[in-house]
């Protein structure tokens, strides 16, 4: 174990989880299988970047960083995901919803089984 490089000086676990259990959350990167995830040959791709998925749990690694167990609707895969893979769509900031303008709208019913009014 004394050749595990971490990638980030930072402790994630100093502050809280960036995500919650069930938001809505897309890739921001594609994901490969590492050998971790049975029935697939290692570099087959699990996730696609900009994939939709929901949080069903948060764990951690190292004692340093998240990690967020993500459901992906398409594939149906559940990947293991650090916070700067990922992107939220329920808790966007106010700057990022006017640069879409009327196109945030549509964000709200993107992954939910009914159009909400």
């Amino acid at each position: 174990m004394a050749d595990i490089n971490r990638d980030d000086a930072e402790i994630e676990l100093a502050y809280p989880p960036r995500f919650n259990f069930g938001e809505r959350v897309i890739s921001r990167s594609v994901v490969r299988n590492d050998g971790t995830y049975r029935g697939y040959d290692v570099g087959d791709v699990l996730v696609n970047k900009g994939d939709l998925g929901y949080v069903v749990s948060i764990n951690t690694f190292l004692q340093q960083y998240y990690i967020y167990a993500v459901d992906f609707i398409e594939s149906g895969h559940r990947v293991g995901m650090r916070a700067k893979e990922l992107c939220t769509l329920d808790n966007l900031p106010a700057e990022v919803l006017a640069q879409l303008g009327d196109k945030a709208g549509s964000l709200r019913t993107l992954g939910s089984a009914t159009a909400m009014e």
